[in-house]
């Protein structure tokens, strides 16, 4: 039960995460969360979905991948405390976070994998529907709350 559980809350937190922080508060051109809409969605948008950042591993300078893993690796620590208490779920948060850094990489190296196996992601970034299609991983809570809007233009 925590296995399932712990992907229910994983992709519900991605939902939320990428819907309300990446692009609510991602608005404020200020905010550390910025790097989202005004650096990784602009490069997606011109480059048909790919973003170069994520050829190579560069944790030394502040850019859209380094402040991801930094924001995965806070989501690591902030869940440790319950790792004795619920150890599955824990591990099932981690694994899921593990799946989406992957998934999230390889939909932005290879356009043509990410048309066919992570649809919902591609349509969020080249449909022109910024404002649904908020899971990476699996489109799960995209249905739940409504707001995975299938493109019929990319088709």
């Amino acid at each position: 039960m925590q296995l399932v559980i712990g992907l229910l809350y994983a992709n519900a937190g991605e939902w939320w995460v990428h819907k309300y922080i990446l692009h609510g508060l991602g608005k404020n051109q200020g905010s550390f969360w910025a790097y989202h809409l005004h650096d990784h969605h602009n490069v997606c948008n011109h480059n048909n979905m790919l973003d170069p950042i994520y050829q190579k591993l560069h944790l030394t300078t502040p850019n859209t991948q380094s402040k991801e893993i930094l924001v995965l690796l806070f989501i690591v620590f902030l869940h440790a405390p319950i790792l004795p208490i619920l150890p599955f779920f824990t591990f099932t948060v981690y694994g899921s976070l593990g799946v989406y850094y992957y998934k999230h990489c390889k939909a932005h190296l290879d356009n043509d994998w990410a048309k066919q196996h992570l649809r919902w992601h591609y349509d969020h970034h080249l449909s022109g529907k910024h404002n649904a299609n908020w899971c990476i991983t699996w489109p799960w809570f995209d249905y739940i709350m409504g707001t995975r809007v299938k493109s019929k233009v990319l088709d």
